[in-house]
């Protein structure tokens, strides 16, 4: 009985269909700019995405750095409750929970970040070591209406199920020192 309910369960399980990331200042497997990090302005970098399965009702976005943290990964950003209608997200999203969320963003929500806060923080890995930022995005069939402040654990938890596509793109940065300033 048990081996017929586990064929009936994966037989009707969903596949996440795959779709486009992508950002108009930084690619898959090059340096991300300065801006994005504590080194430059720490603004959350723009991405758009294209392609999303029928039925998307909301999205999610995790930033996280598999190669940082204690387990892994290090999550630089949470933003969830994105509207479906949503092509995409702009640059700098706002640091405080209170300011407003940009126009056809209206109910999107951040959790809570590897430093407990609910603001994007960009990377700043140790020395000169290069380390990758994956974003991922998740296309879910319901809008959820998750509280704000969420972690990582508990996003994925909430989204179980709900996952119908799955976008991403992974940029890589590594800390240099700043250029030097021309004007005396």
């Amino acid at each position: 009985m048990a081996a017929a309910a586990l064929t009936a369960s994966t037989a009707t399980a969903q596949t996440p269909t795959t779709f486009i990331v992508e950002s108009r200042t930084m690619t898959t497997g090059e340096m991300m700019p300065r801006d994005y990090s504590p080194d430059g302005r720490n603004v959350s970098p723009p991405l758009s995405w294209r392609g999303l399965p029928a039925g998307t009702r909301q999205l999610a976005v995790i930033c996280q750095d598999h190669g940082a943290g204690n387990p892994p990964p290090w999550v630089h950003w949470i933003l969830y409750n994105i509207p479906a209608s949503a092509s995409g997200l702009p640059e700098g999203i706002p640091f405080d929970p209170a300011d407003p969320m940009p126009a056809g963003l209206e109910g999107a929500t951040q959790g809570a970040n590897g430093w407990g806060l609910p603001m994007y923080r960009g990377p700043a890995p140790p020395g000169t070591s290069l380390h990758h930022y994956h974003f991922a995005v998740f296309a879910l069939d319901a809008a959820l209406d998750l509280p704000p402040g969420l972690t990582r654990a508990e996003l994925l938890d909430a989204i179980d199920g709900h996952v119908i596509g799955q976008g991403a793109m992974t940029p890589h940065y590594s800390r240099h020192p700043a250029p030097e300033d021309p004007t005396p």
